[in-house]
Order: structure tokens, then C-alpha cells, then sequence
């Protein structure tokens, strides 16, 4: 059964690090892209990061570019994110997401997404 797993999330102060793991079972894993979204209370789902799985290549949302590092492992199925100097507007639920095949990963857009995680609760503190 395809399935997406994420793990690592937790309470942190601002100022604080987490490290979130997304593996992926069946075959949800795509060799196109894979991406983490978040959703906070009262807000839509927004994208944060994205990577082309095959060649490499990283997007991310203008609010976490410098203190959030996506990266992969091709042959374990996971997608990993980096997160440091957390702010509490970070605060949110964040889901893995795998990219159907052809979509334009950058564009973050949920419609193009073929399989979500359960998500994993991150809370930053003052």
C-alpha cells in the first residue's frame, strides 16, 4: 500500500532546530518530486520546500529560504527537512507530499500532488 510517513516534529523554542523524515512505502515515492507542505491554524496549505528527486534541483518559499534545507535519499525512499532558527511563524502542521509526474514541483500547487502523509505537528515557542 503506497503510503507517506513523517516523523521529527515536536515543541522547540524560537531560535530552536528540528529535523523532519518523510519515508515512503508502496510506491509512493516519485522520481519526479517530492515536497513538504504546511498548514496553520485558520490558513491554507502552503508549500515550503520541493526537490526534482532524479536531477536534484530545490525550491523554497521565500519565508524559509537560508534556515530550511530539503534533502533526499533516492535509494532509502526518504526526503528529509533541515529546519533551524525556527520562528513562531513556522509554527504548523507539515505534510509530505509526493508530485505527480510532469507537474511544475515549484509552482507548490496541491492539486498536482499525488499522495500525502499523515503529517507531523511542529510548535515553536517565544
Amino acid at each position: 500500500r503506497a503510503q507517506l510517513m513523517e516523523s521529527g516534529g515536536g515543541s522547540v523554542q524560537a531560535g530552536g532546530s528540528l529535523r523532519l523524515s518523510c519515508v515512503a512505502y508502496g510506491d509512493a515515492y516519485s522520481r519526479h518530486c517530492m515536497a513538504w507542505f504546511r498548514q496553520s491554524a485558520g490558513k491554507e496549505r502552503e508549500g515550503v520546500a520541493t526537490i526534482y528527486t532524479t536531477a536534484g534541483d530545490i525550491y523554497y518559499a521565500d519565508s524559509v529560504k537560508g534556515r530550511f534545507t530539503l534533502s533526499r535519499d533516492n535509494a532509502q525512499e526518504t526526503v528529509y527537512l533541515q529546519m533551524n532558527s525556527l520562528k513562531e511563524e513556522d509554527t504548523a502542521m507539515y505534510y509530505c507530499a509526493s508530485i505527480k509526474t510532469g507537474a511544475v514541483c515549484s509552482w507548490f500547487e496541491t492539486g498536482h500532488v499525488k499522495s500525502w502523509g499523515q503529517g507531523t505537528q511542529v510548535t515553536v515557542s517565544s
